[in-house]
């Protein structure tokens, strides 16, 4: 069964079981492949065994593209504080299918009706010269699904507490999206907060967060101390985790109530042996492979990734959604620091 783009974007976010969507996915998979092998020479030259997964990598040393130069939209940069950086190329068809996508994944989340936005960062983090930062675009990108947005860091990354209880003041009792890079938060809000012994308190908080677990988790901060601390500095407030990445801007995968990382039906997840790339059981801890139906103007959509992960079950995660559910276990080692938030010290 082949889906043009509106069918697509018309499928509920977690509702098919992983037989039904795998039917969906994998005669859009490998159109992709075959698209890529002919318009991207620098991939087809990967591909001699047919059907590998591009090691992420790949992007940060060549500049992939199977579009034409003039129909460039816009060169997105990853994170990575050391080496060089991915370039992702985008032309206007794909930027516009991956804000779809992300969209409608939100709006899973945070409900039709765009919420009050405290920005959990700087302004200044929107500043950019040559190229968007990952950075920058995860705070453009979230930025459509707030409204009236409030930056709760000055220009020099210190904490405007006058703006944060402004927020609070203006939306007492009504439900607010709250959006940032986990170490910016833990570092620059949550520590400055207990410093000042300051609670601004929230009725009905969504708090989404992704990137930056490695320099926090150095300190000693696991998730449920994380989220405790976010309690105590915010009152009412739901913490939810996302893994994405650059390399497949517009699809994330956000944890749900019990922890688990949730795959949208545009994407699905691999858990692989690193030497054979054999998909590894559930419960066990491999290399991870993404695959993403809405990556058209560079192949990015078989990727093998330098994360760890455990692939927890298949259709049946307590909160109720379909698909594959998972847990990041961290790096392979020897891989790049790549978190998000990770690019600010």
């Amino acid at each position: 069964m082949h889906l043009s783009d509106e069918e697509l974007l018309e499928l509920s976010v977690y509702d098919l079981c992983q037989n039904e969507k795998w039917e969906l996915l994998t005669p859009l998979l490998d159109e992709l492949h075959h698209f890529h092998k002919v318009n991207c020479e620098k991939y087809s030259a990967t591909q001699q065994l047919g059907g590998t997964p591009l090691a992420v990598r790949a992007f940060k040393n060549q500049l992939l593209s199977s579009i034409d130069a003039d129909k460039v939209h816009r060169i997105l940069k990853s994170s990575g504080t050391t080496g060089t950086q991915s370039q992702i190329v985008l032309d206007s068809d794909t930027a516009r299918l991956q804000s779809k996508v992300l969209s409608k994944i939100m709006q899973h989340w945070l409900g039709p009706k765009r919420l009050p936005l405290l920005i959990l960062d700087s302004r200044k983090a929107l500043d950019v010269h040559s190229g968007m930062s990952a950075r920058a675009a995860g705070i453009q990108g979230m930025s459509f699904f707030g409204r009236d947005h409030h930056f709760a860091l000055d220009e020099n990354m210190d904490l405007d507490l006058a703006v944060i209880m402004s927020f609070a003041d203006k939306y007492a009792g009504q439900p607010v999206f709250m959006y940032g890079f986990t170490f910016i938060i833990w570092q620059r809000i949550v520590q400055q907060l207990r410093q000042l012994e300051k609670q601004v308190a929230f009725s009905d908080a969504f708090l989404l967060h992704g990137g930056g677990w490695k320099k926090i988790s150095e300190q000693a901060v696991d998730k449920k101390t994380f989220k405790q601390e976010l309690s105590a500095c915010f009152g009412n407030v739901t913490v939810h985790d996302y893994y994405g990445m650059v390399e497949q801007t517009g699809t994330i995968y956000v944890e749900c109530e019990h922890g688990m990382l949730h795959a949208p039906v545009w994407s699905d997840i691999n858990v692989v042996d690193p030497v054979t790339l054999r998909p590894l059981p559930a419960q066990t801890t491999g290399v991870v492979q993404l695959q993403s139906v809405i990556a058209r103007s560079y192949p990015g959509h078989n990727l093998l990734t330098e994360d760890l992960a455990i692939i927890h079950g298949i259709d049946d995660c307590a909160c109720g959604r379909k698909g594959k559910y998972f847990t990041i276990q961290g790096r392979v080692a020897q891989s790049e620091v790549r978190g998000c938030s990770d690019t600010f010290k």
